[in-house]
């Protein structure tokens, strides 16, 4: 009689901890900046080979994680962004770089980049 009320007890203390697990992973929710096409992103900084930073509409910071690194993102003068078929920029979007073609992954809202450190010389 123990047994399957151990066995019970287990099983709905595995299930707790998958679900806490879960939600801890999930992080903060996914955004989108919306009418990309239509001019509303007004800056961009790049957050090494594998991220970015982008300014949308009422100066709202995101960070946009990439599926893989894009080279040259860090060297980038200008960038293009691909929203395929929607207005909106998003998890399901591109951006070109000197002709690299770089997947989002996740766009989520943030403060804007941090600021670079001064060099003394």
């Amino acid at each position: 009689m123990k047994r399957p009320i151990i066995l019970a007890l287990a099983g709905a203390l595995l299930t707790g901890a998958l679900m806490a697990d879960t939600a801890a992973a999930k992080g903060p929710p996914e955004a989108s900046i919306p009418f990309a096409n239509h001019g509303s992103i007004d800056n961009w900084q790049p957050d090494g080979r594998d991220a970015l930073y982008v300014q949308g509409l009422g100066r709202q910071w995101y960070h946009a994680t990439l599926m893989a690194p894009c080279q040259d993102l860090p060297f980038a003068d200008a960038i293009g962004f691909e929203t395929r078929g929607t207005n909106d920029f998003d998890r399901f979007s591109t951006i070109v770089v000197r002709g690299q073609r770089c997947p989002v992954k996740s766009v989520v809202r943030s403060g804007p980049p941090p600021k670079k450190a001064h060099r003394h010389g």
